[in-house]
């Protein structure tokens, strides 16, 4: 199902896509400090799950030629407004991401798919 609304990959897509997961990458590597500090957070848990998230998001960038990882890609992004269960601002940040993460994806359809003047 996924797939088959993502459609062919572009390069713009790729482009802008990675642009989104590489920032989201350093925003979700500085939550283990916030977590830790600002909100108690246990380290281990902290460290895990901004530091696993942040890799998930660069490992995911290197698959972007593929259409599964705009899925998997989608399925960071939940993940990442999930995460506001430790760092309750990262609710909002997440659904900034996701937002960012879905235009993205349509802006460089729709751009790349314009007729040429």
């Amino acid at each position: 199902m996924g797939w088959a609304v993502i459609g062919d990959v572009t390069p713009g897509m790729r482009r802008l896509c990675a642009s989104v997961l590489g920032m989201e990458a350093i925003v979700v590597a500085l939550l283990t400090p916030v977590a830790i500090t600002v909100y108690g957070v246990a380290p281990g848990l902290a460290a895990s799950v901004g530091i696993g998230l942040a890799v998930l998001c660069v490992l995911v960038i290197g698959m972007l030629k593929r259409p599964f990882a705009y899925v998997a890609g989608s399925i960071l992004q939940l993940l990442a407004i999930a995460t506001g269960i430790l760092v309750p601002t990262m609710y909002f940040l997440g659904v900034i991401f996701a937002a960012l993460w879905i235009t993205a994806i349509f802006v460089a359809r729709r751009v790349e798919g314009a007729p040429k003047r």
